[in-house]
């Protein structure tokens, strides 16, 4: 008869017999290659087009947001990164003259357009009457959303005069008048996190009537 003691196998000797059984098993390791790198190349493409007046033509990989080839190429770092997924309005800017999230459109989609940040709106020295109204109602206080805000305000403007209607307008076929609820109707896009809604709307208002 077989003595027990015999049959007992401990941990350690079930660890040693299968670290020998996978070297004695496993294939040897590939050297790994020396020649040039087999990643397939980044695809690029050039793009022309006017940014506050002024031509461009870059070459970017066709991933390239417009933001951030105006932030990152062009250095026009008025145009704010804020969510990065067109919730926020914080990267709007006008190309052609509509507004646009410029986060959510590729850089290479725009051959040929006419794109306005809020550095080719005004100066400091001849500021826009939208910067000048923000300006005179307080309408920031970090300032992180304030590029989008004009940039936004100014598109709507110009919606508003073109006759279009919004989610509230009364009536599609008359002419939009610019009230309280229509003007946060149209400016519900950008999002201020700092809450200075009411002066906002002051701002802009006062805007809205010397132009009507």
């Amino acid at each position: 008869m077989a003595d027990p003691n015999d049959l007992l196998i401990s941990r350690r000797h079930v660890l040693i017999a299968g670290a020998a059984s996978t070297s004695v098993m496993a294939p040897p390791l590939e050297a790994a290659p020396t020649g040039p790198s087999t990643a397939a190349a980044v695809p690029t493409l050039a793009v022309t087009f006017t940014v506050n007046t002024q031509p461009h033509t870059l070459t970017l990989d066709t991933r390239t947001t417009l933001l951030d080839a105006l932030r990152e190429h062009l250095h026009l770092s008025g145009t704010k990164k804020g969510c990065d997924h067109g919730q926020c309005g914080a990267c709007t800017v006008l190309v052609d003259g509509r507004r646009i999230n410029s986060c959510l459109t590729l850089a290479v989609m725009h051959e040929g357009a006419h794109v306005t940040t809020i550095e080719g709106l005004g100066t400091p020295e001849r500021l826009h009457p939208l910067q000048a109204a923000f300006v005179q109602h307080d309408g920031y206080q970090c300032g992180y959303c304030t590029p989008g805000q004009i940039c936004s305000a100014v598109g709507m403007l110009d919606e508003v005069k073109a006759g279009i209607p919004s989610h509230v307008s009364a009536d599609l076929t008359a002419r939009p008048l610019l009230s309280a609820e229509e003007l946060r109707e149209r400016m519900s896009g950008n999002i201020c996190r700092c809450g200075a809604y009411s002066n906002i709307v002051d701002a802009i208002t006062e805007v809205a009537g010397s132009t009507a």
